[in-house]
């Protein structure tokens, strides 16, 4: 249990993440709904500012990933949160007063992603100097519940507060998240140590460094490319299901937000869930099964229909995925924080970050095509399979074989690559045993 200082500092993190979480999917909403209504975007400028909202990770995910290692990790989130409040509040008054164009949207679209990726990396970064190696997997359960509850009424929220104030009102009022969040982590009293004085390095040798960590090492390797490979077939999965519900089951669209909202319920009671199924079955054994047991319910998407038993096969599917989605962040997440040494930690989050994260649009690309070819009920019963597929990555790793203690940490030691001259900074294993996360 957290207890004292670090408990109070992690209240005042959980609130800044909150805030910030439903700041982002409240304006992923807002800011399509601005461009409709003020600009009267295109369908085609539409779909381009959809993937410039996604395109911030990607773009300077790995760069930021070893800034992040240079710099007090607070400091970036802070700078992050002052970032999105201006960005967001100057495009609500561009958009009142008459000034705002299409291309100052994408900029700052494009800003505002930059600025999430900085803070969610930091963020990742920071918490385990925060409260300690050992208590992360209940720090991150408490922040993914709040993540996974945004995720559920976000978007609806949005939409109610578009119909309410204005899409420019509804752009104000994300902007005052990122200003709450920001109060809070100015409240904090945690003081961070400076960041050791290494020789400065190549950009791109440091960059290196993190995706050779990830790339070599058996267990984050295999842990990144089932994340990448799991997001590949969720994107082509999501691309599918609004039409597979609304025209192949028949569904209207307030009994698809029902539906669609089992997943993120999911997540919730995933995260909360998450130290409990630490204590059951340790770290590295939790990490494996939380996706082999829960990602065949995705098998049970396709098989909806619009009686009722059929669709409860659907919300059970969806919520069961949702679940399994959820803890497995927190405990992957949480594995790798406490294993990999804190002067690589923003690199290898980042590196990890790309590889998954690169996936999506491809994702999409594939759902499209194979609803084409299959029909919706034929590309989700692919894509579902896929999914089942990833978890292939997970088993046939030395995951399974990995001993842990009851508390999620190794017992072995690990070198963390040839790069850690300070030494493994939060205690980590040998390679050939390691456990980590996405």
């Amino acid at each position: 249990m957290i207890a004292g200082r670090a408990r109070t500092d992690l209240g005042l993190l959980w609130i800044a993440n909150t805030a910030g979480q439903f700041g982002t999917r409240i304006g992923s909403v807002a800011l399509p709904m601005l461009a409709i209504s003020v600009l009267a975007a295109s369908p085609w400028e539409l779909g381009l500012l959809a993937a410039v909202q996604s395109a911030g990770i990607l773009l300077v995910g790995l760069p930021v990933g070893a800034f992040v290692d240079r710099i007090r990790r607070r400091r970036l989130m802070v700078g992050a949160d002052i970032a999105r409040a201006l960005l967001l509040a100057g495009a609500a008054i561009g958009a009142w007063t008459g000034l705002l164009n299409l291309a100052a949207l994408f900029a700052v679209v494009l800003g505002v992603g930059i600025a999430t990726a900085c803070a969610e990396l930091a963020q990742q970064a920071f918490l385990p100097r925060l409260v300690g190696t050992g208590h992360v997997v209940e720090a991150n359960s408490r922040l993914q519940t709040s993540n996974a509850a945004a995720a559920a009424t976000g978007p609806g929220l949005a939409g109610g507060l578009v119909g309410l104030l204005g899409a420019a009102g509804a752009m104000l009022v994300t902007a005052t998240t990122f200003v709450a969040s920001l109060a809070a982590l100015l409240r904090m009293r945690h003081r961070e140590p400076p960041a050791p004085a290494t020789p400065r390095r190549h950009l791109l040798a440091e960059i290196g460094e993190g995706m050779r960590l990830v790339l070599t090492d058996p267990i984050l390797r295999a842990i990144a490319l089932c994340t990448s490979s799991a997001n590949l077939f969720m994107a082509a999965a999501a691309s599918q299901l609004v039409i597979f519900l609304v025209r192949v089951v028949g569904l209207s669209p307030f009994v698809v937000g029902i539906l669609l909202a089992a997943s993120g319920v999911g997540g919730v009671l995933g995260a909360a869930t998450a130290r409990r199924w630490v204590a059951l079955l340790g770290q590295p054994r939790a990490i494996w099964l939380s996706l082999l047991v829960t990602q065949p319910f995705a098998l049970l998407l396709p098989l909806s229909g619009r009686d009722g038993a059929r669709l409860l096969l659907f919300l059970l599917g969806w919520l069961v995925v949702g679940y399994g989605g959820a803890l497995y962040n927190v405990l992957q997440v949480s594995y790798r924080q406490a294993t990999c040494p804190d002067r690589l930690l923003g690199r290898v989050q980042a590196c990890n970050r790309f590889l998954a994260w690169g996936t999506l649009p491809l994702g999409g690309l594939l759902g499209g095509t194979l609803g084409g070819w299959l029909g919706p009920r034929g590309a989700l019963l692919v894509a579902a399979a896929g999914l089942v597929a990833s978890t292939s990555w997970l088993t046939l790793s030395p995951l399974p074989r990995t001993a842990a203690d009851r508390s999620g940490g190794s017992r072995a030691t690990h070198r963390a690559g040839d790069a850690s001259p300070a030494g493994p900074a939060t205690g980590a294993h040998r390679a050939r045993n390691q456990t980590s996360k996405m």
